[in-house]
């Protein structure tokens, strides 16, 4: 999975199949902001669910 950029904002994933975790690191200009836990099943995170991890953020966060 790549980055995704949103809002000045850049999303990069990382997940462990075995242990089934995930984390999305925020950063913004190059500066981390944030890391946003999950869980998921299978091989991958389904994209739509780093979507919404990622839409959860932007409702949360205010600059």
């Amino acid at each position: 999975m790549g980055a995704i950029d949103r809002e000045g904002y850049r999303f990069e994933t990382e997940y462990n199949v075995i242990g089934q975790k995930g984390a999305i690191h925020v950063y913004r200009d190059g500066e981390f902001i944030k890391e946003l836990s999950f869980t998921f099943s299978g091989e991958q995170p389904d994209p739509a669910l780093i979507e919404d991890e990622i839409d959860k953020f932007f409702e949360t966060h205010q600059d």
